[in-house]
């Protein structure tokens, strides 16, 4: 499992304490110093669509020109979201399985609990 995201974020760092908490292992992709992988974007943003994945509630998305945000794309999304990472909505849990945008304790520990027990053989 790999969760995505940026290690000052207040969201990303209660996610990694959940996760250790319950012993969930994981790698932490850092956007910040690692960047995006674009084919990864490209399956979140065909998967999810742009206005789940580009956070629009941060400084990052309040900074850019209201006109770029008003005729926001798919397309510029990608665009915008490889110049600054900082508008990828976080965390991002990705596994084999799922993948999760935005942390949601509650449906986190249902996604895992789901995962875990279909691993299980019958």
């Amino acid at each position: 499992m790999t969760l995505f995201g940026i290690p000052q974020c207040d969201t990303v760092k209660k996610a990694r304490v959940w996760l250790t908490d319950r012993g969930v292992g994981y790698q932490f992709h850092d956007y910040k110093l690692a960047g995006v992988p674009e084919e990864l974007l490209d399956r979140w943003l065909s998967e999810f669509g742009w206005e789940t994945v580009i956070n629009r509630r941060g400084t990052s998305w309040r900074r850019l020109p209201e006109a770029e945000r008003n005729a926001m794309t798919t397309a510029t999304a990608r665009a915008a979201a490889l110049k600054n990472p900082s508008l990828i909505k976080r965390p991002i849990l990705v596994s084999d399985q799922f993948t999760l945008i935005g942390f949601d304790p509650e449906q986190w520990q249902q996604i895992l609990t789901q995962a875990t027990t279909d691993k299980v053989p019958a």
